[in-house]
């Protein structure tokens, strides 16, 4: 028989989140600036991604006792590299329409769950379209994969790593980063085959310690509650807050109905554009004393904002709740496949239009959620369901997807360019799986200083998603050239922030000063 592991139980939630609908597929391209050597590409596939991670080489099986990772008997890497052409002229529409007929593709159940489809003559070079279950790991994980399988010069040798290790951090100089790399102190991680119940426990464990910044303090008191009572004031202020948080998220009403809300379809689009700076970036976010990560939703939802308001949309009192993934990564999780992410939901106010009074919503509202229950409590649950039988699952999970109209997610990749198999990586991008009913995806990823906004979505949601993306970079302008009008000599605190707005741009709309500011909004 195969050797096989355990699954655990918040891989396999992720698993069994498929629907035709919403495939829980991590979509990507990596864009080459010249042809590519498809041998040679598939010879680093085979090195430095199926020798290397055992994942890659296993397939999912079940039985009455759960579900197992599975050595896979009859491995074939033909079955996952595969090549393919686009019928000329093969330009960026051609691989944007191929992209979204493979992301809504089944990988095939029987073998292991990723495949990469090489388009050999692409605009002048070549695109790597990459599809990797949802199951098999997180973004943040898959972004240590890629670098795996890439080098730092076009003439490195094909058969030794010389990939960066450190990933570039957009908001490492921020205050409130989303996805911000949580560093904790090394704890084991459980063995699934002999302590099941840890399956449930340690997402716990591993989320509080990451999530809250509790570190060493909540570890130890939860060592040593028996032996001294007193400790369980501690752990009851923490579970309270679990609690309350878990009433919170139940009784959360539904955002705002748009035209962006729905019952999704099996039809989805993809589109992206041009990179931006990351300095420029970075420097408009220091002037005005808010984070990478709140300038860049801000982008957002302005793109959405304008995008409805083109098509004559009301657009009064109309908020957009987006389901923001948040790394619990420790630092020993370091080069671990699986999913050690939690979720928080942030509104975004898209009747507010004046781009800089929105940045500043968007930034109360981040900082309300920091030391949020919500990261690790989201991640418990889907550890909790992994373990219920998928009947359960699924209602559970779509009561809290119907909360929201989109997943937004933005990860941090290396700075410096990279090569794959001997030619320059001159772009990267990648989608981001959504759940229920959820058919609005937006993913943020940094390489190379650059920002690269992607989007994916439901035919039925937008059917255009090419006439949005354009939209996240002119939004960004806007605020760039406001910035630039105006003297910024120091950052901004919050308080300040919006005085000097409502002085030298004029008071924010009449639903955003109807709008709490300092209530929780998420």
């Amino acid at each position: 028989m195969p050797a096989r592991e355990r699954m655990s139980p918040v891989d396999t939630a992720w698993l069994r989140m498929d629907r035709p609908s919403n495939l829980m597929m991590i979509v990507g391209v990596l864009h080459l600036d010249k042809p590519v050597d498809a041998s040679r590409l598939r010879a680093t596939l085979q090195r430095r991604l199926v020798q290397r991670f055992r994942r890659f080489r296993q397939r999912v099986v079940n039985d009455w006792s759960g579900w197992w990772w599975e050595d896979d008997p009859e491995f074939d890497l033909d079955h996952h590299f595969v090549r393919r052409a686009l019928p000329p002229p093969a330009g960026p529409r051609e691989l944007q329409d191929l992209v979204s007929e493979l992301a809504t593709e089944q990988l095939h159940p029987q073998r292991p769950l990723w495949r990469f489809d090489l388009i050999e003559d692409c605009d002048g070079g070549a695109a790597v379209v990459t599809r990797i279950h949802h199951c098999i790991a997180d973004g943040i994980a898959l972004v240590g994969v890629m670098l795996s399988l890439t080098d730092l010069s076009a003439d490195a040798p094909a058969d030794v790593l010389d990939a960066p290790t450190k990933l570039d951090e957009p908001g490492e100089d921020a205050d409130a980063d989303a996805n911000a790399d949580p560093r904790g102190s090394a704890h084991p991680a459980p063995d699934w085959h002999t302590d099941p119940w840890a399956a449930l426990l340690d997402p716990l464990a591993q989320a509080t310690h990451a999530a809250m910044g509790l570190g060493e303090r909540f570890w130890e008191e939860s060592q040593v509650t028996l032996a001294q009572p007193d400790r369980l004031v501690a752990l009851g202020r923490h579970a309270a807050g679990f609690a309350n948080e878990l009433a919170r998220l139940l009784a959360m009403p539904p955002d705002s109905p748009t035209r962006l809300k729905g019952r999704t379809s099996s039809h989805k689009r993809v589109a992206w554009c041009e990179p931006i700076p990351l300095a420029e970036v970075k420097a408009v976010s220091k002037a005005l004393g808010c984070s990478v990560n709140d300038l860049l939703l801000n982008a957002v939802a302005g793109a959405l904002r304008e995008y409805l308001a083109r098509r004559g949309d009301p657009l009064e009192e109309v908020q957009l709740r987006a389901m923001v993934p948040v790394n619990l990564r420790r630092s020993d999780d370091e080069g671990r496949l699986g999913n050690r992410f939690g979720l928080v939901t942030l509104l975004l106010p898209l009747y507010e239009a004046n781009p800089f009074a929105r940045l500043q919503l968007l930034r109360e509202r981040m900082l309300e959620l920091r030391g949020s229950y919500q990261p690790p409590l989201t991640l418990m649950l889907l550890g909790a369901t992994g373990l219920l039988p998928k009947t359960l699952q699924e209602p559970f999970l779509d009561v809290l997807a119907s909360k929201a109209s989109a997943v937004m997610t933005n990860v941090p990749g290396p700075t410096q360019p990279l090569y794959l198999a001997g030619q320059l990586l001159d772009q990267m991008m990648f989608w981001v799986p959504q759940s229920g009913n959820i058919g609005i995806g937006v993913s943020i990823l940094s390489y190379n200083n650059t920002v690269q906004f992607s989007l994916i979505a439901d035919r039925h949601f937008i059917p255009d998603p090419e006439n949005v993306t354009p939209l996240f970079a002119a939004e960004f302008e806007k605020v760039v050239t406001g910035t630039l009008l105006h003297d910024w000599v120091t950052p901004l605190e919050a308080q300040a922030f919006e005085s000097r707005l409502e002085r030298e741009l004029g008071p924010p709309s009449a639903a955003a000063r109807r709008a709490p500011r300092r209530k929780r909004s998420t």
